[in-house]
């Protein structure tokens, strides 16, 4: 037996269908967003595991390498996933794939990275004792230090670079997004 077009049944099909049919460009950009990925968010802020980190051209060890990391902890953006690779964007917006076994969820930053120049000697920044731009320093660090980051607001980052804890504004560090908040 046929139910008509204006039945509950078939109302409710139709809502079922209509709901389904706005879902599915979000499901369809998930799946593509992370073919064979972690499901972790992209973009994401990682870092270096090692002191050598090959970028490639392409995910695979086929792939001519283009760049050698020699700094272990070195923040890096990942921008896509396939795999077990990662394709990372460097804080000189150098772009190109690393095996995923080589990051770490560890959260790292470079301070001000933008203001080093070759043949100049870097600027300095204060680490502050309080999340105050007032507040008494606590050590003044070079431009392009990797600063360990234990927490951010939004505003300011709570980060340990070698012995001496602080705060930094959090819009002198490239490692964490604008805005972001870091427990």
């Amino acid at each position: 037996m046929r139910k008509p077009i204006g039945s509950p049944c078939s109302r409710v099909a139709l809502a079922v269908l209509l709901a389904l049919a706005m879902l599915a460009p979000a499901i369809a950009q998930t799946s593509s967003r992370f073919p064979g990925g972690s499901g972790l968010p992209v973009p994401r802020f990682v870092s270096l595991k090692s002191d050598r980190v090959n970028m490639r051209e392409g995910p695979g060890t086929d792939y001519r390498t283009v760049w050698v990391y020699q700094r272990a902890g070195l923040p890096v953006e990942v921008i896509k996933e396939f795999e077990g690779w990662r394709q990372v964007r460097d804080a000189y917006g150098a772009v190109g794939w690393v095996v995923q076994s080589l990051l770490s969820g560890r959260r790292t930053a470079l301070v001000l990275p933008w203001e080093v120049k070759a043949g100049t000697t870097p600027p300095k920044v204060a680490l502050r004792d309080n999340d105050s731009s007032r507040a008494e320093a606590v050590a003044m660090v070079e431009a392009g230090i990797i600063a360990n980051i234990a927490t951010c607001d939004g505003r300011w980052c709570y980060v340990s670079i070698d012995r001496f804890r602080g705060y930094i504004e959090q819009k002198k560090l490239w490692g964490v997004y604008e805005g972001e908040v870091i427990e």
